[in-house]
């Protein structure tokens, strides 16, 4: 029934599957890629003809993640796939970048690709298989593609480079790179890198690269057996008359424009030239219109590009290697907890920076599960900021990823969790835009940082570098502009530290650059890094030592893992409570992380206190504070340390007499206590009397010495003999009401016996040794009082 047709190599350590024939066969060409246990359907379908008038090719890639690969259900109200993800917009651009340029001039016809996640392992991530199959059904399909290609990630863990590494490898290391090329050069770069050095970064990209050449022996193997026909190319017409008239009619005046070094001048000069030459072929065909139209932008390009090569002269005057001139302000807003006002040359980012608690933090929902972000970095991109009516809204793919690029390359120099507890937001507002808004985005966003109070470890800039080849002549040019953009072969971003680079991503507009293009773009591009950051550090070189006055404040304090649940308490009773109580917020983590924040100090101070009391232990001889909960007879109870009680008795009040505990507190009183005694039951005795009130100093206890009471040791309270009945008792233990012999004797007046009845008797007395007859010091003890509170008031 099915006509499969599989491919296997062993790579990166694992086996490598393609397969067609067997799904999705109305596709024009349709691939199932395995590696472990991540599988991934790319289907390719084209229109067989192009719309009238279409001057632009239609290609449209869409990358989607099926929950159900990963075994689980969509979260939300919706439980189905929705609209693409941030990580499903990032990856069809991943795949977009590297196979766009490999569709011939002039092929106009719409072509959908179409990559789905079928299944997935938790391993191996599905970007590079998505990739590796939209090249593989490309090439199948018949169309004409100039691959495949392939792609790899590496890692970078110990010094050695790792093709394909895991999520664990990638965390653990110090590079994730994505590299995409066909077997003679490449054509994409993307990455993240901890401050690496560029003789690094050029390693990982040629290790990558040869890391591809497997499978695209793979995918040409699979073509064998399965491609269909390739489609049949219309022939070229013969322009060469064509564009000899529009060189002699506008040519001197192309060349004129593009030497005036302001945008909008040079743009309304180009228009206008654009208009004359239209107006030269108004009797023509629709189709040699549209020939036409792509003739100006062609002389455009060679004009502009002859003069970078062959004179080393740029549209806005500039050698190859200038920066344009750079000014950066920060504290740029008022009201923002940290701005930065970035301009270079007619390029221009407001960048603000917002803190936030952890309640704050981005969730993510993907196929490893529902995970946070602390960092986010959001970039805009209005049409004003190029002078243009156009659609504003919504972000697009475009300033999705523009953002995650900067997000690359500020998020290593960003310090940990633990050492600045925030959630941070980085927005990028373009305003003026001439030629690498993101790079200003990285600026911009490190400099308001900074100014936010931030603790990078360094600063952070970026550069965008240019190409100009033809043949095998070729000029690397620096810090391009939106024309050289759009008229050169290649955008090459990096960003970084003055130790290294943190970010460096790629595309170009040719089949590949070699090796040596990239070591010089990568040398230039270090040298205008320094350059930009020693511009940056004129206006903010350190960050800042406090935070601004209207972000909120966040301490953080650690504690036991087995007390959270008392912080907690049933049901979240206890935080709610702190919260509630003292008005700042508190999140403790499963490690014992506790986070205090508020924009008001003293409302941290007081939740921390509190929960230090009920997480610390009382010391005896410390002063606390605390206040009365609960008064009754003998005292006041008090609590200290948010969670603790204590009794103060009526005695310990003060030096002097008291004769009723409310005649000194009232409940909800605030007082300051010293511990005298923790009892082996956890009872806690205090003392207001040896306290100072006002200042919480210790007092001398002033409270004279009890005189040595007549009669010596204590005696008997009664008679001689055992202890006898506690009432007219005699003999040995007697029944316990009335009479009875026993060993105790009564409590007064004598009376042998060793212990009398327990009713009708008073308290014990008799024979235990404590005062002689008459000379009772001790009243009985009060009902519900501790044990060890019996027998201190005095008489």
């Amino acid at each position: 029934m099915f006509d499969t047709k599989t491919v296997e190599v062993e790579w990166g350590g694992q086996t490598l599957k393609l397969e067609t024939g067997r799904v999705a066969r109305q596709a024009d060409g349709a691939v199932m890629a395995t590696l472990g246990e991540t599988v991934v359907l790319c289907a390719v379908t084209a229109a067989r003809s192009v719309k009238e008038g279409q001057d632009f090719f239609p290609l449209t890639v869409h990358y989607q993640e099926k929950y159900s690969s990963a075994g689980r259900i969509p979260g939300g109200f919706f439980k189905r796939e929705r609209g693409a993800t941030e990580k499903e917009t990032l990856v069809s651009r991943l795949i977009d970048r590297p196979i766009r340029p490999l569709f011939p001039e002039g092929f106009y016809n719409e072509i959908n690709v179409i990559c789905q996640v079928m299944s997935y392992d938790g391993e191996n991530e599905p970007d590079i298989l998505a990739m590796v199959a939209a090249s593989a059904a490309l090439t199948l399909s018949g169309v004409p593609f100039m691959g495949p290609i392939a792609s790899a990630r590496v890692g970078y863990v110990g010094g050695e480079y790792i093709l394909n590494p895991t999520d664990e490898q990638v965390a653990e290391g110090e590079l994730d790179l994505v590299v995409a090329g066909t077997h003679d050069a490449v054509m994409m770069v993307e990455s993240e890198a901890k401050e690496l050095s560029e003789e690094v970064m050029l390693g990982a990209v040629m290790f990558a690269h040869r890391g591809i050449q497997t499978v695209i022996g793979a995918i040409i193997d699979l073509a064998e057996q399965a491609a269909k026909d390739p489609w049949p190319m219309a022939e070229q017409a013969d322009l060469s008359a064509a564009k000899k008239k529009l060189k002699d009619l506008i040519g001197k005046d192309v060349t004129a424009a593009y030497k005036l070094t302001d945008k909008s001048e040079r743009s309304n000069a180009l228009n206008t030239l654009r208009a004359k030459a239209k107006e030269a072929f108004a009797d023509a065909t629709p189709q040699d219109k549209m020939a036409a139209s792509k003739l100006v932008k062609k002389l455009e390009a060679e004009i502009v590009r002859t003069a970078i090569l062959k004179d080393g002269k740029r549209i806005d005057g500039r050698t190859t290697t200038q920066i344009r001139p750079i000014d950066a302000m920060v504290g740029f807003l008022p009201r923002t907890h940290g701005s930065a006002l970035f301009t270079r040359g007619e390029t221009q980012s407001i960048c603000t920076t917002t803190l936030g608690t952890k309640d704050a933090e981005q969730m993510i929902d993907g196929l490893n599960g529902l995970s946070y972000s602390n960092f986010m970095l959001h970039y805009n991109f209005p049409p004003y900021s190029v002078g243009e009516v156009g659609r504003f809204g919504a972000p697009g793919r475009r300033e999705v990823g523009h953002g995650k690029l900067a997000w690359r390359a500020l998020h290593p120099v960003l310090p940990s969790k633990d050492e600045f507890p925030y959630t941070i937001r980085v927005l990028s507002d373009i305003t003026e835009s001439n030629g690498s808004s993101s790079m200003a985005t990285v600026c911009g966003g490190s400099l308001s940082m900074m100014d936010a109070g931030v603790p990078l470890k360094r600063p952070v800039s970026g550069i965008a570098m240019g190409l100009i080849l033809e043949g095998k002549d070729f000029a690397v040019i620096s810090d391009i502009l939106g024309d050289e953009d759009h008229l050169g072969d290649m955008d090459f971003k990096v960003a970084g530290t003055s130790e290294g680079i943190t970010t460096m991503q790629m595309d170009i507009k040719i089949a590949g650059i070699t090796e040596e293009i990239m070591k010089q773009a990568l040398k230039q591009a270090s040298e205008g890094r320094a350059h930009i950051l020693g511009e940056m550090a004129k206006a903010l070189d350190h960050t800042r030592e406090e935070l601004s006055a209207h972000a909120p404040r966040i301490e953080t304090l650690q504690i036991d893992k087995s007390k959270i649940r008392d912080i907690i308490g049933t049901g979240g009773k206890v935080i709610r409570e702190i919260v509630a109580t003292t008005g700042a917020k508190v999140d403790v983590d499963d490690e014992g992380l506790v986070k205090v924040s508020s924009s008001d100090l003293s409302q941290i101070e007081a939740a921390i206190n509190w929960i230090k009391g009920i997480v610390e232990e009382a010391e005896v001889g410390k002063v606390y504070d605390g206040k009365v909960v609960n008064i009754v007879d003998f005292g006041a109870f008090v609590n200290f340390m948010g969670g603790k009680d204590g009794l103060v008795h009526v005695s310990e009040m003060k030096n002097e007499r008291v004769e009723k505990p409310t005649d000194v507190v009232s409940e909800g009183q605030a007082v300051k206590v010293k511990v005298l005694e923790i009892d082996p039951r956890g009872k806690v005795r205090l003392s207001m009397r040896v306290v100072d009130q006002e200042t919480g100093a210790e007092l001398e206890d002033t409270r004279p010495a009890r005189e040595p009471r007549e009669g010596g040791d204590r005696g008997p309270r009664g008679g001689g003999g055992d202890r006898g009945p506690r009432r007219e008792g005699g003999g040995d233990r007697g029944d316990r009401t009335r009479g009875g012999g026993g060993d105790r004797g009564p409590r007064s007046g004598g009376g042998g016996g060793d212990r009398g009845p327990r009713r009708e008797g008073g308290g014990y007395g008799g024979g235990r040794d404590r005062a002689p007859e008459g000379g009772n010091n001790e009243g009985p003890a009060p009902e519900f009082a501790p044990a060890f509170l019996t027998g201190n008031r005095e008489d």
